[in-house]
């Protein structure tokens, strides 16, 4: 059962948007603080020979890796645990769902997510427990991440026309926490101690739980089922199910280019991109503020062209923002794979690069999102988030996959490669737009 809650509203919308949106943001910032700092703090620190060596199972867990995908460069070994560690931190809310529909129930299920998070980032201050607080922030993301999402759905009717702009609206405060991030963070982590730095995102994550418990007066009530009561879907359910998996696929290629950005992309700049301002060289993981601006703006500009043209009757479908989107991002490796061709690659030019993308993720990540809790049968709200949130586990598997073929390839080629992947996804969106839709009637037609 959908739930929208009436008369308690901020800036026309639930008065739950800015609990769930700040809560979530905190775990933008610990999550994108960990992203910043972790290739660089393997590659620069923790894979060196003498502490590598105190790392509790590494030596198993990359004998493992080397059985499964071949023998591997340190490089190459980073890029495929941080994958791993990715994609599996979106495989999880698959269990958190299931907690949070038919357990614990949605505020529960958050609240034990986001202390074994900030569990796991402290953790990080002993590079003896690397990969134990890997597995503490992996499962607590999975209480947290799938279940937020479900419950910005339930504060609004199915048929609210505030929806996607929620969404947009969510986006933005949690892009928020993502530019802080590399601020605080990457700072820290970089120009201090690893550790500082990981410590840092630990207490975000604390602030976090606290906003959560503070506002929940104004979140949904919780409907967990229980653990044995079946969920019977009838046929036109399974159909629209169907159809939204089908989206996933051109989505999955898509966020498998797109988070190249904060993988190998900052190993590359490590090196290849002059970052020096007025002689002072600005960290890599600096890059972190100017793609949270940038992201920011891409969502406000993309709100405010839907807003114009929905004025007019003209708004384009979610198929067609997604399309668009895509093929920004395609064109903005198109752009790094040029900028890389020079002996020296000036940091305005690799500003360039996140600028284009993050137009481009203002058309994708809101209308996705909103599409998902739009269209998926109540009974299931939260699961088909989980499912959602699972391609990025897909994305980042392949994102980590790939990554050893940047050293083959070389940085042009390797850019030009993702190039075209996001081009076909952006290809499928547009001739797969009928038959997906067909799928989706009536509610989509």
């Amino acid at each position: 059962m959908r739930v929208e809650l009436q008369g308690a509203e901020l800036f026309g919308h639930p008065r739950g948007l800015t609990v769930l949106a700040t809560t979530h943001m905190w775990e933008r910032f610990s999550f994108f603080g960990m992203q910043a700092l972790l290739m660089l703090y393997m590659t620069k620190y923790l894979l060196l020979p003498e502490h590598a060596r105190d790392v509790l199972g590494l030596a198993q867990f990359r004998a493992g890796l080397v059985r499964l995908f071949g023998p591997m460069t340190d490089l190459a070994f980073a890029s495929q645990t941080f994958g791993i560690y990715s994609g599996l931190i979106y495989a999880t809310p698959m269990l958190g769902a299931w907690l949070g529909d038919r357990v614990l129930g949605k505020t529960r299920t958050i609240t034990l997510g986001c202390l074994m998070m900030s569990a796991g980032h402290l953790t990080m201050a002993s590079e003896h427990l690397f990969l134990p607080a890997l597995l503490l922030i992996i499962f607590g993301g999975g209480g947290v991440i799938g279940n937020m999402y479900a419950q910005v759905g339930l504060l609004y009717a199915a048929h609210d026309t505030r929806r996607t702009r929620a969404f947009g609206v969510y986006l933005i405060t949690l892009n928020a926490g993502a530019l802080v991030a590399p601020l605080v963070v990457g700072t820290l982590g970089e120009k201090v101690s690893w550790h500082w730095g990981f410590g840092a995102a630990g207490i975000g994550m604390l602030i976090g739980l606290a906003t959560y418990l503070g506002g929940k007066r104004h979140l949904p009530p919780d409907v967990a089922r229980a653990g044995g009561q079946k969920i019977r879907l009838t046929r036109p359910e399974w159909r629209t199910i169907a159809a939204i998996v089908l989206l996933f696929v051109p989505y999955i290629m898509y966020a498998t280019v797109a988070n190249q950005a904060y993988a190998i992309m900052y190993v590359w700049a490590d090196t290849a991109v002059d970052r020096k301002v007025l002689g002072w060289e600005v960290p890599v993981t600096w890059i972190g503020i100017f793609d949270g601006l940038m992201t920011i703006l891409g969502v406000i500009v993309a709100n405010r062209i839907w807003t114009f043209l929905d004025r007019r009757g003209r708004e384009p479908h979610d198929f067609a923002k997604l399309a668009i989107g895509y093929g920004l991002v395609a064109l903005s490796y198109l752009l790094i794979a040029a900028v890389s061709l020079m002996p020296v690659v000036p940091i305005l030019l690799w500003c360039s690069f996140y600028f284009a993308m993050d137009l481009g993720f203002g058309w994708t990540e809101s209308p996705i999102t909103s599409l998902v809790s739009r269209d998926s049968p109540p009974t299931v709200a939260s699961t088909m988030m989980a499912v959602f949130m699972s391609t990025a586990m897909f994305a980042n598997f392949l994102l980590g996959w790939m990554g050893r073929f940047y050293e083959p390839l070389g940085p042009t080629m390797y850019w030009a490669l993702l190039a075209a992947i996001a081009g076909v996804a952006s290809l499928l969106m547009i001739v797969g737009r009928g038959p997906v839709l067909r799928l989706l009637e009536p509610k989509a037609a």
